[in-house]
């Protein structure tokens, strides 16, 4: 017992070490995007009355006032992104964790001058006509039921990838946004990236001829989980609702706040977490829809922990028009194709074109570089995108229609691996057919009263 006591008083250490990080990170971040508010208000104090015209012109329309559902990682950071976009005020931090909605709302508080209220239910955001937006960046089991809710009550809705946790769900959040006339945005920001957007253009004017193969990856080097041990619920966190629409389990201590990714009660492994990244622009790049077979290989090696999805996984997805996707996850090696931990490749009859980071390079069937293009990265141009929909009414890059045939593509992947058989599915809708253990998993169990309805 002596032993375990000093690696025990280590890990609380670390854990307290991280939570501290955190939180001036947190700070810095925020601080910064509410120096570019300040920066921004002071530019147009001095100008002109024509160049106050022109930023007139230019500038967002209508106030957009959201409500920002889970705020301890991605959440935070879409809320400083929004606030920098302009003319937006987020109304609502919404967090089960309230340690982190607390410190959320202050550093909110702290740039935009006036606080957000504090609440740990999301549906609170809902019951506010006041409020447009419902950003949704709670644990991927969250994300189609807090969207279609939203829609439901007249809310547009930034979610988070992947869309949804299921295939079922996925089809139900495109059935939400199309009755309410709602936008929905998923946070696929390569979508909006103008050095992807030209890539994906010169793919379509022909550049490297005719484009039948992408293959896309992910590698990292994640550490093990652990074997986590039922323990108490803390204090700050309501793990009821935490869970929401997923079954009830008991409190384990190595799930919160991320380690959820790899069960599949509640996320989608790295296939739904960084894979859909890569599959979606491979999509858009090949212009092909549905598949018409889906297969995967692999297993979890690496670790011998709680981790149920695969830590090694290879899928891929055939289209009736005669193209392939490929993705490959490797989460315990980083090194990957093109000496990238990320990355889209595009193969055609006349070159390649690799995406690696905010740019792509071009190279002819000799392997020469003969082209490349770069541009912005990060939030920016996404929410922009977004604020823009939510302003006039148009549709968005990552529709959630876009969103769910990309997300599908990752759902099929794993259950192709889950069920160890080739799913074959409809390539007008992308339904699973002749296979009744994978069309199994084309829903899931839900909390009782937390099924979905449209």
């Amino acid at each position: 017992m002596s032993e375990l006591i000093p690696k025990a008083e280590s890990q609380l250490s670390s854990v307290a070490q991280k939570r501290r990080e955190q939180q001036m990170n947190d700070r810095r971040l925020f601080l910064k995007s509410g120096a570019a508010l300040a920066a921004a208000g002071a530019m147009t104090s001095f100008a002109s009355a024509e160049e106050a015209e022109d930023q007139a012109k230019n500038s967002p329309g209508e106030r957009v006032v959201m409500g920002i559902m889970g705020v301890n990682g991605r959440g935070s950071a879409i809320a400083r992104g929004m606030m920098a976009a302009g003319n937006t005020e987020v109304a609502y931090v919404c967090d089960v964790d309230t340690q982190a909605a607390s410190r959320v709302s202050q550093l909110v508080g702290e740039v935009q001058k006036k606080d957000p209220k504090v609440v740990g239910d999301f549906r609170r955001i809902l019951d506010d006509t006041g409020v447009d937006v419902l950003v949704v960046a709670a644990p991927n089991h969250w994300h189609a039921p807090a969207t279609i809710l939203g829609c439901s009550a007249g809310k547009h809705v930034y979610v988070e990838k992947p869309c949804s946790h299921t295939p079922e769900e996925g089809e139900m959040a495109v059935a939400a946004a199309r009755k309410n006339k709602r936008i929905v945005q998923m946070g696929t920001q390569r979508r909006s990236w103008p050095g992807i957007v030209e890539a994906i253009q010169r793919i379509h004017e022909g550049a490297i001829g005719e484009v039948l193969y992408s293959r896309t990856w992910y590698n990292n080097r994640r550490p093990s989980i652990g074997v986590g041990k039922p323990t108490e619920v803390p204090d700050w966190l309501d793990w009821r609702l935490w869970q929401g629409p997923a079954p009830d389990r008991p409190y384990k201590d190595n799930v919160v706040h991320y380690n959820w990714h790899w069960h599949w009660d509640w996320g989608n492994g790295e296939l739904g977490n960084n894979g859909v990244h890569g599959i979606d622009v491979a999509r858009w790049g090949l212009e092909v829809t549905y598949p018409v077979r889906v297969t995967a290989g692999g297993g979890k090696y690496r670790h011998d922990d709680d981790q149920e999805t695969p830590d090694t996984l290879m899928v891929t997805m055939d289209f009736p028009e005669g193209k392939s996707i490929t993705w490959e996850g490797l989460s315990w090696s980083p090194l990957g194709p093109h000496d990238s931990g990320f990355g889209i490749s595009f193969h055609g009859s006349e070159g390649s074109l690799v995406q690696q980071g905010t740019g792509y390079v071009m190279y002819d069937m000799k392997g020469k570089e003969i082209a490349t293009g770069n541009g912005a990265g990060g939030d920016k141009d996404h929410f922009d995108d977004f604020l823009d929909g939510v302003r006039t009414g148009r549709l968005t890059n990552a529709d959630i229609e876009i969103a769910h045939q990309s997300t599908l593509l990752c759902h099929l992947g794993n259950i192709a691996y889950r069920t160890g058989s080739v799913v074959n599915t409809d390539p007008a809708n992308g339904h699973i057919t002749g296979n009744p253990t994978a069309q199994a998993l084309w829903g899931r169990e839900y909390a009782p009263g937390w099924q979905p309805k449209v």
